[in-house]
Order: C-alpha cells, then sequence, then structure tokens
C-alpha cells in the first residue's frame, strides 16, 4: 500500500515550510517474517532563497517525516534569483539517472514543473519559471536533481567577478 505524493504542508516557528514530496513502505524479509519500514523524502524552505531536501527511515510514519525534516533542515542551499523571482540563467541538474532542465520564464509566467521539482522550486522562493524532468522520473532523484540544478546557479555579480569585467559587460 504505496501512499501517493501526500500534500502536508507546515509553517515552524523558525520560518521553514515543509512539504513531504514521497512516503514509501519498506519491507526486508527476515527469518521471522517481514520487517515493515517508512523512507519519508522532505522538502523545507523558507519561500525566500533558501531550499534542502532530506531522507529519513523509521518503523513509523510521523517519525521518518521529523527524520527526514532533520536531515533537510542539515542540507540547505541558497538559491540565485532575479528581482521578479525567477532563476538567473538556464541550468540542468543531474542525480543517479534523473536530470531536470530549469529555464528562465518572465514575470507573470508562475511555475510550470512536474511534482517533485515543483515542491523544492515552489520552496525556494521561486515564482516564475520552466523545468523539465529528463531520464528517470524516481521522485528521490529528480529532488536531488533540482536541487543540484539549483546548486549550480550563479548570479550576475558573481560571474563578473571571475571573468574580470563588470556586471555591464556581462549582461551585454
Amino acid at each position: 500500500m504505496r501512499q501517493n505524493e501526500n500534500k502536508r504542508q507546515e509553517k515552524e516557528d523558525n520560518g521553514l515550510i515543509d512539504r513531504v514530496v514521497a512516503i514509501k513502505r519498506v519491507t526486508k524479509v527476515v527469518k521471522g517474517g517481514r520487517n515493515m519500514r517508512f523512507s519519508a523524502l522532505v522538502v523545507v524552505g523558507d519561500g525566500n532563497g533558501h531550499v534542502g531536501a532530506g531522507l529519513g527511515k523509521a518503523t513509523e510514519i510521523p517519525e521518518a517525516i521529523r527524520k527526514g525534516k532533520e536531515d533537510a533542515q542539515k542540507h540547505m542551499i541558497s538559491v540565485a534569483r532575479t528581482d521578479y523571482q525567477s532563476i538567473t540563467h538556464d541550468n540542468m541538474g543531474k542525480f543517479g539517472g534523473a536530470s531536470v532542465l530549469l529555464k528562465r520564464a518572465p514575470e507573470g509566467t508562475g511555475v510550470i514543473s512536474g511534482g517533485a521539482a515543483r515542491a523544492v522550486v515552489e520552496l525556494a522562493g521561486i515564482k516564475n519559471i520552466r523545468t523539465k524532468s529528463l531520464g528517470s522520473n524516481n521522485k528521490q532523484n529528480v529532488v536531488f536533481a533540482t536541487l543540484s540544478a539549483l546548486k549550480g546557479l550563479k548570479t550576475p555579480e558573481e560571474v563578473a567577478r571571475l571573468r574580470g569585467k563588470t556586471v555591464a559587460e556581462i549582461r551585454a
């Protein structure tokens, strides 16, 4: 009995929002029978440029979610965004067999994305973006591929500093 995308969303006192992307029941067959455990994939973000994902495993669902939330908070990243809440440039992220393409979008576009990538993008505070999931559609790999793509984003100021030019020269 597999539970599909649980739409649970909570705001904590420290300003972080968490979203449970997937809960899987894992069974291990042993001499005395079967051991049931649960695996929860949780995405945590503040809606203002910080996001993280984590995996929690336990015998009870709430405990797995709590562990996943703690793991996600430990692995948070900062995301470079533009003034109109989009990404600074197109980028592609890979994790396992999944690849996720992130494309800039003008203001008013909204979030055009699939389920697993959508959770990461929304909790990062990105309001205008187009994404395409390529390869594997395993939710865990798609979430981590999306984080990989977001981690690779650079601001125009960073690019200008690396190239030894001004921001105006980069944008021209």
